[in-house]
Protein backbone atom coordinates (compact mmCIF):
# COMPACT_ATOMS: atom_id res chain seq x y z
CA UNK A 1 0.00 0.00 0.00
CA UNK A 2 2.94 2.26 0.89
CA UNK A 3 4.38 1.77 -2.99
CA UNK A 4 1.33 2.71 -4.48
CA UNK A 5 0.92 5.73 -2.27
CA UNK A 6 4.32 6.93 -3.01
CA UNK A 7 3.51 6.52 -6.67
CA UNK A 8 0.28 8.60 -6.27
CA UNK A 9 2.27 11.01 -4.83
CA UNK A 10 5.21 11.09 -7.32
CA UNK A 11 2.44 11.11 -10.39
CA UNK A 12 0.83 14.06 -8.61
CA UNK A 13 3.58 15.78 -8.42
CA UNK A 14 5.17 15.35 -11.67
CA UNK A 15 1.60 16.96 -13.07
CA UNK A 16 1.74 19.61 -11.10
CA UNK A 17 -1.69 18.45 -9.97
CA UNK A 18 -3.39 17.27 -5.93
CA UNK A 19 -3.34 13.75 -5.06
CA UNK A 20 -7.03 14.10 -4.93
CA UNK A 21 -7.50 15.58 -8.60
CA UNK A 22 -5.84 11.81 -9.69
CA UNK A 23 -8.93 10.04 -7.92
CA UNK A 24 -11.67 13.10 -9.04
CA UNK A 25 -14.83 12.12 -10.83
CA UNK A 26 -17.74 14.37 -11.50
CA UNK A 27 -20.94 13.53 -9.47
CA UNK A 28 -22.84 14.73 -12.34
CA UNK A 29 -21.19 14.22 -15.82
CA UNK A 30 -24.07 13.89 -18.08
CA UNK A 31 -25.20 17.30 -15.97
CA UNK A 32 -22.08 18.68 -16.94
CA UNK A 33 -22.32 17.63 -20.40
CA UNK A 34 -25.29 19.13 -20.83
CA UNK A 35 -24.72 22.43 -19.23
CA UNK A 36 -21.37 22.89 -21.20
CA UNK A 37 -23.39 22.14 -23.99
CA UNK A 38 -25.09 25.24 -23.88
CA UNK A 39 -22.72 27.40 -22.71
CA UNK A 40 -21.13 26.60 -26.33
CA UNK A 41 -24.73 27.59 -27.44
CA UNK A 42 -24.11 30.91 -25.66
CA UNK A 43 -20.24 31.85 -26.53
CA UNK A 44 -21.28 30.85 -30.36
CA UNK A 45 -23.15 34.23 -30.38
CA UNK A 46 -21.57 35.70 -27.84
CA UNK A 47 -17.78 34.91 -28.08
CA UNK A 48 -16.36 37.83 -25.83
CA UNK A 49 -18.75 36.73 -22.56
CA UNK A 50 -16.79 35.04 -19.59
CA UNK A 51 -18.43 33.13 -16.79
CA UNK A 52 -20.06 35.75 -15.16
CA UNK A 53 -22.14 36.78 -18.31
CA UNK A 54 -22.81 33.21 -19.26
CA UNK A 55 -23.91 32.39 -15.77
CA UNK A 56 -26.74 35.21 -15.77
CA UNK A 57 -27.24 34.07 -19.76
CA UNK A 58 -27.93 30.90 -18.54
CA UNK A 59 -29.36 31.30 -15.10
CA UNK A 60 -26.83 29.72 -13.13
CA UNK A 61 -24.41 29.85 -10.26
CA UNK A 62 -21.45 31.76 -11.71
CA UNK A 63 -19.22 29.41 -9.68
CA UNK A 64 -20.64 26.32 -11.51
CA UNK A 65 -19.95 28.17 -14.96
CA UNK A 66 -16.76 28.87 -13.93
CA UNK A 67 -15.66 25.25 -12.94
CA UNK A 68 -17.65 23.75 -16.00
CA UNK A 69 -15.89 26.54 -18.49
CA UNK A 70 -12.63 25.72 -16.89
CA UNK A 71 -13.32 21.93 -17.03
CA UNK A 72 -13.48 22.17 -20.89
CA UNK A 73 -11.39 24.75 -21.68
CA UNK A 74 -14.22 26.93 -22.62
CA UNK A 75 -12.75 30.93 -22.59
CA UNK A 76 -13.75 34.07 -23.73
CA UNK A 77 -11.20 36.13 -26.15
CA UNK A 78 -8.89 37.96 -24.17
CA UNK A 79 -9.95 41.77 -23.10
CA UNK A 80 -7.76 44.90 -23.56
CA UNK A 81 -6.50 47.68 -21.19
CA UNK A 82 -6.84 50.97 -20.82
CA UNK A 83 -5.81 53.37 -24.06
CA UNK A 84 -2.97 56.15 -23.31
CA UNK A 85 -3.80 59.84 -23.60
CA UNK A 86 -2.67 61.14 -27.00
CA UNK A 87 0.58 63.19 -26.33
CA UNK A 88 -0.82 66.60 -27.49
CA UNK A 89 -3.63 66.70 -24.67
CA UNK A 90 -0.97 65.51 -22.11
CA UNK A 91 0.70 68.80 -22.44
CA UNK A 92 -2.54 70.86 -22.39
CA UNK A 93 -3.47 72.57 -18.99
CA UNK A 94 -6.10 70.95 -16.90
CA UNK A 95 -9.23 73.06 -17.33
CA UNK A 96 -11.42 74.04 -14.38
CA UNK A 97 -14.62 72.13 -15.01
CA UNK A 98 -15.94 69.90 -11.90
CA UNK A 99 -16.16 65.91 -12.40
CA UNK A 100 -19.84 65.92 -11.95
CA UNK A 101 -19.49 62.24 -11.64
CA UNK A 102 -17.69 62.67 -8.07
CA UNK A 103 -20.48 64.48 -7.13
CA UNK A 104 -23.52 62.37 -7.89
CA UNK A 105 -25.06 59.33 -8.80
CA UNK A 106 -27.92 59.28 -11.39
CA UNK A 107 -30.99 57.85 -10.39
CA UNK A 108 -32.74 58.54 -14.01
CA UNK A 109 -31.69 58.27 -17.37
CA UNK A 110 -30.51 61.55 -19.14
CA UNK A 111 -29.21 62.98 -16.22
CA UNK A 112 -25.69 62.34 -17.28
CA UNK A 113 -24.67 61.36 -20.70
CA UNK A 114 -21.07 60.71 -21.00
CA UNK A 115 -18.62 60.96 -24.48
CA UNK A 116 -15.51 59.97 -26.10
CA UNK A 117 -14.32 58.35 -29.55
CA UNK A 118 -11.96 55.46 -30.30
CA UNK A 119 -10.12 54.99 -33.61
CA UNK A 120 -9.85 52.08 -35.67
CA UNK A 121 -7.11 51.51 -38.60
CA UNK A 122 -8.57 50.90 -41.79
CA UNK A 123 -7.01 50.62 -45.24
CA UNK A 124 -4.20 52.65 -44.88
CA UNK A 125 -5.69 55.48 -42.58
CA UNK A 126 -7.64 56.10 -39.54
CA UNK A 127 -11.29 55.93 -38.97
CA UNK A 128 -13.05 57.70 -35.92
CA UNK A 129 -15.94 56.54 -34.01
CA UNK A 130 -17.56 59.25 -31.37
CA UNK A 131 -20.40 58.01 -28.94
CA UNK A 132 -22.41 59.24 -26.28
CA UNK A 133 -23.83 56.46 -23.59
CA UNK A 134 -26.33 57.39 -20.76
CA UNK A 135 -23.79 56.52 -17.55
CA UNK A 136 -27.52 55.33 -15.79
CA UNK A 137 -29.16 53.15 -18.78
CA UNK A 138 -25.71 52.13 -19.97
CA UNK A 139 -27.23 52.40 -23.33
CA UNK A 140 -25.18 54.02 -26.30
CA UNK A 141 -27.48 56.86 -27.33
CA UNK A 142 -25.81 57.93 -29.47
CA UNK A 143 -22.89 58.47 -32.28
CA UNK A 144 -21.04 59.61 -35.51
CA UNK A 145 -18.16 57.64 -37.61
CA UNK A 146 -15.53 59.77 -39.63
CA UNK A 147 -12.18 60.05 -41.07
CA UNK A 148 -11.08 62.65 -38.47
CA UNK A 149 -11.19 63.75 -34.61
CA UNK A 150 -12.23 67.50 -34.58
CA UNK A 151 -14.70 69.20 -32.33
CA UNK A 152 -17.27 68.40 -35.26
CA UNK A 153 -16.76 64.17 -34.38
CA UNK A 154 -17.75 65.01 -31.58
CA UNK A 155 -20.66 67.31 -32.24
CA UNK A 156 -22.01 65.42 -34.36
CA UNK A 157 -22.44 61.98 -32.17
CA UNK A 158 -23.81 64.96 -29.59
CA UNK A 159 -26.53 65.70 -31.83
CA UNK A 160 -27.20 62.08 -32.99
CA UNK A 161 -27.81 61.54 -29.34
CA UNK A 162 -30.51 64.44 -28.68
CA UNK A 163 -32.49 63.10 -32.09
CA UNK A 164 -32.44 59.66 -30.78
CA UNK A 165 -33.98 60.68 -27.06
CA UNK A 166 -35.66 63.78 -28.06
CA UNK A 167 -34.10 65.52 -24.95
CA UNK A 168 -31.18 66.63 -23.77
CA UNK A 169 -28.95 65.61 -20.66
CA UNK A 170 -28.44 67.92 -17.60
CA UNK A 171 -24.63 67.14 -17.33
CA UNK A 172 -22.20 65.85 -20.39
CA UNK A 173 -19.18 64.38 -19.05
CA UNK A 174 -16.03 63.61 -21.24
CA UNK A 175 -12.36 63.32 -20.49
CA UNK A 176 -9.96 66.64 -21.51
CA UNK A 177 -8.92 65.75 -24.72
CA UNK A 178 -8.75 68.86 -27.00
CA UNK A 179 -12.11 67.91 -29.15
CA UNK A 180 -13.93 68.10 -25.87
CA UNK A 181 -12.35 71.70 -24.67
CA UNK A 182 -12.48 72.87 -27.99
CA UNK A 183 -15.06 76.26 -28.50
CA UNK A 184 -17.26 74.42 -30.68
CA UNK A 185 -18.23 71.70 -28.38
CA UNK A 186 -18.48 73.76 -25.34
CA UNK A 187 -20.79 76.45 -27.44
CA UNK A 188 -23.07 73.26 -28.29
CA UNK A 189 -23.38 72.28 -24.70
CA UNK A 190 -24.09 76.12 -23.81
CA UNK A 191 -26.87 76.30 -26.95
CA UNK A 192 -28.90 73.66 -24.99
CA UNK A 193 -28.00 74.21 -21.82
CA UNK A 194 -25.91 71.23 -20.70
CA UNK A 195 -23.83 71.56 -17.99
CA UNK A 196 -20.09 70.17 -18.66
CA UNK A 197 -18.03 67.82 -16.69
CA UNK A 198 -14.73 66.37 -16.93
CA UNK A 199 -11.80 64.20 -16.20
CA UNK A 200 -8.66 65.11 -14.71
CA UNK A 201 -5.93 64.77 -17.15
CA UNK A 202 -4.23 60.83 -17.17
CA UNK A 203 -7.20 59.60 -15.00
CA UNK A 204 -9.05 57.69 -17.94
CA UNK A 205 -11.16 55.52 -15.00
CA UNK A 206 -12.85 58.79 -13.86
CA UNK A 207 -14.97 57.91 -17.76
CA UNK A 208 -14.99 54.26 -16.77
CA UNK A 209 -18.31 53.89 -18.64
CA UNK A 210 -17.13 54.77 -22.23
CA UNK A 211 -13.60 53.01 -21.68
CA UNK A 212 -15.54 49.94 -20.80
CA UNK A 213 -17.77 50.40 -24.06
CA UNK A 214 -14.32 50.83 -25.99
CA UNK A 215 -12.56 47.97 -24.72
CA UNK A 216 -15.34 45.69 -25.33
CA UNK A 217 -16.46 47.35 -28.29
CA UNK A 218 -13.37 46.44 -30.20
CA UNK A 219 -12.92 43.32 -28.91
CA UNK A 220 -16.11 41.90 -30.09
CA UNK A 221 -15.95 43.84 -33.80
CA UNK A 222 -13.10 41.63 -34.29
CA UNK A 223 -10.66 41.84 -37.08
CA UNK A 224 -11.82 44.98 -39.44
CA UNK A 225 -9.57 43.82 -42.48
CA UNK A 226 -12.33 40.93 -43.31
CA UNK A 227 -14.35 43.73 -44.38
CA UNK A 228 -14.39 43.82 -48.20
CA UNK A 229 -15.26 48.07 -47.99
CA UNK A 230 -15.76 51.27 -45.73
CA UNK A 231 -19.35 50.62 -46.22
CA UNK A 232 -19.26 47.18 -44.79
CA UNK A 233 -16.75 48.43 -41.86
CA UNK A 234 -19.49 51.43 -41.49
CA UNK A 235 -22.83 49.18 -41.12
CA UNK A 236 -21.10 46.49 -39.10
CA UNK A 237 -20.31 49.26 -36.17
CA UNK A 238 -23.73 50.90 -36.53
CA UNK A 239 -24.71 46.65 -35.87
CA UNK A 240 -22.39 46.29 -33.48
CA UNK A 241 -23.84 48.87 -30.80
CA UNK A 242 -27.38 48.48 -31.86
CA UNK A 243 -25.80 44.62 -30.28
CA UNK A 244 -24.47 45.93 -27.41
CA UNK A 245 -27.40 48.41 -26.43
CA UNK A 246 -30.32 45.64 -26.91
CA UNK A 247 -28.54 42.31 -26.76
CA UNK A 248 -25.79 42.29 -24.71
CA UNK A 249 -25.33 41.66 -20.97
CA UNK A 250 -23.76 44.19 -19.27
CA UNK A 251 -22.93 42.74 -16.25
CA UNK A 252 -23.86 45.62 -13.62
CA UNK A 253 -27.28 45.59 -14.74
CA UNK A 254 -27.53 41.76 -15.49
CA UNK A 255 -29.35 42.65 -18.30
CA UNK A 256 -28.70 44.89 -22.21
CA UNK A 257 -29.21 48.42 -21.62
CA UNK A 258 -32.37 49.13 -23.59
CA UNK A 259 -34.05 46.38 -21.53
CA UNK A 260 -32.86 47.88 -18.34
CA UNK A 261 -34.33 50.94 -19.70
CA UNK A 262 -37.30 49.34 -20.41
CA UNK A 263 -37.89 48.37 -16.75
CA UNK A 264 -37.43 51.53 -14.84
CA UNK A 265 -39.61 54.26 -14.50
CA UNK A 266 -38.94 57.43 -16.11
CA UNK A 267 -39.08 60.52 -14.07
CA UNK A 268 -36.52 62.84 -15.96
CA UNK A 269 -38.35 66.26 -15.50
CA UNK A 270 -38.84 65.80 -11.84
CA UNK A 271 -34.94 64.83 -10.84
CA UNK A 272 -34.17 67.39 -13.53
CA UNK A 273 -35.89 70.41 -11.07
CA UNK A 274 -33.98 68.87 -8.22
CA UNK A 275 -30.38 68.83 -9.79
CA UNK A 276 -30.83 71.89 -11.31
CA UNK A 277 -31.88 73.74 -8.41
CA UNK A 278 -29.30 72.17 -6.30
CA UNK A 279 -26.13 73.76 -4.90
CA UNK A 280 -23.87 71.66 -7.86
CA UNK A 281 -25.76 72.53 -10.88
CA UNK A 282 -24.74 76.18 -9.45
CA UNK A 283 -20.94 75.50 -9.18
CA UNK A 284 -20.85 73.61 -12.07
CA UNK A 285 -22.45 76.42 -14.30
CA UNK A 286 -20.30 79.35 -13.38
CA UNK A 287 -17.22 76.77 -14.35
CA UNK A 288 -18.64 76.54 -17.99
CA UNK A 289 -15.65 77.74 -20.51
CA UNK A 290 -16.80 78.69 -24.17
Amino acid sequence: MGTISTTVTALARELGISRAALYYRPKKPSDDEQVKTKIMAVMINDQAYGSRRVAIALTINRKKAQRIMRAFGLKPKLRRGWRPMKPDDQNRPETQVINILQQICPLFQNIIWAGDFTYLWYQERFWYVATAIDVYTREIVGWHIANHHTSDLIVRAFDDAVWRQGTTPIYFHSDQGSEYVSGAYAATLAKHHVVPSHSRKSSPWQNGFQESFYNNFKLELGDIRRFAGVGELIATIHSQINYYNQRRIHTALKMPPTVFKETRPQKKTAMAAAYVNSPLFTVAETRMTV
